[in-house]
């Protein structure tokens, strides 16, 4: 070992502090879902704690705008961002965007459906009824 407190790997250290580009999302979402109405960057950046980079903050936002899960709004020379989709609407978001991205979107669909577990399967059998106004659709599944 080198005496790395992270490992002994020469880039160790930036691996052990880095989050992943989801995680990343979640948190700005989260602050969004805080803030008083629509912020600046600058306020996601205070309000997760300062330690992130403002272009990181950015680029984040841009991302999420990109994926239509935040609005942004001129004012002045810069935005204001504000939340269009929470946690749930950000990860269905992104099963969307897989799924688009395949080939065999049956496939894929099939293989997904076979492994959800049994009360899973009842809850998008529940949704799914409701959606298209099939059997059940007025009653109250509990879902």
């Amino acid at each position: 070992m080198n005496g790395d407190p992270f490992g002994g790997h020469p880039d160790g250290r930036d691996r052990a502090r880095r989050r992943g580009q989801g995680e990343l999302e979640a948190q700005v979402l989260a602050a969004l879902h805080h803030s008083p109405g629509p912020v600046t960057a600058a306020w996601v950046q205070d309000h997760l704690g300062g330690d992130l980079a403002y272009t990181t903050v950015m680029t984040i936002l841009s991302r999420l705008h990109a994926k239509k899960a935040v609005t942004r709004e001129r004012v002045g020379r810069s935005y204001v961002w504000t939340p269009a989709a929470d946690e749930a609407g950000l990860a269905a978001l992104r099963m969307r965007r897989v799924l688009d991205s395949e080939s065999d979107r049956d496939a894929v669909l099939a293989s997904f459906v076979s492994a959800l577990s049994a009360q899973d399967e009842q809850l998008l059998r529940s949704l799914l009824e409701r959606a298209t106004g099939g059997p059940g659709a007025s009653e109250s599944s509990g879902a």
